[in-house]
């Protein structure tokens, strides 16, 4: 904790440009902290890609058939969301399944102990339905790529800001098209 105070008033203090890269070196001592590779990688991977399957069961039993199809069919990124019954385990499951062939994170974080259970999980990222700052702040003091959902513009610049390197404009419908 006294770390995180630490880092949090060193980088107030600090242009923008240079908040994050102390941030990045900072987060070697924090728990669960990530590498600055495996961030980088992450990030890469979601630029090369850039198609998530998001899985959402209403059972446990249908939660691992439905992400081997995803897989099947060709995805390479996929978000467990914690909305289905014993998402963790599942995400675990092929998180050791499949590591590095597909990307695996978790969705539908809504608080720092959420992110922290799916990073335990093995969560390469972090997806939340809404612009949280701190567990956006959680998330970039350990090197780990946080997606926050945003809809207007001011959250995704303050998203940005809070140390979200990609955002997700969500729910998209609200926003525009409607369907015809």
């Amino acid at each position: 904790m006294a770390l995180r105070l630490a880092a949090s008033r060193l980088t107030s203090s600090l242009p923008k440009s240079t908040t994050t890269i102390t941030t990045r070196s900072l987060s070697a001592g924090l728990d669960r902290a990530k590498t600055t590779e495996d961030y980088e990688r992450v990030l890469q991977t979601f630029a090369n890609i850039r198609a998530c399957a998001v899985l959402r069961t209403p059972t446990s039993e249908a939660c691992p058939k439905a992400m081997q199809a995803c897989i099947d069919g060709g995805f390479k990124i996929t978000e467990f969301t914690l909305t289905t019954p014993d998402c963790l385990d599942h995400l675990s499951n092929f998180r050791e399944k499949y590591d590095g062939d597909v990307m695996v994170g978790c969705g539908t974080i809504m608080n720092t102990e959420d992110a922290e259970r799916a990073v335990d999980a093995g969560a390469e990222f972090i997806i939340t339905p809404v612009m949280l700052p701190d567990v956006i702040q959680w998330c970039a003091a350990r090197n780990i790529v946080v997606v926050p959902g945003c809809q207007t513009p001011t959250e995704l610049v303050n998203a940005y800001r809070n140390g979200a390197p990609l955002q997700k404009l969500f729910p998209g419908v609200a926003g525009g098209a409607k369907g015809g």
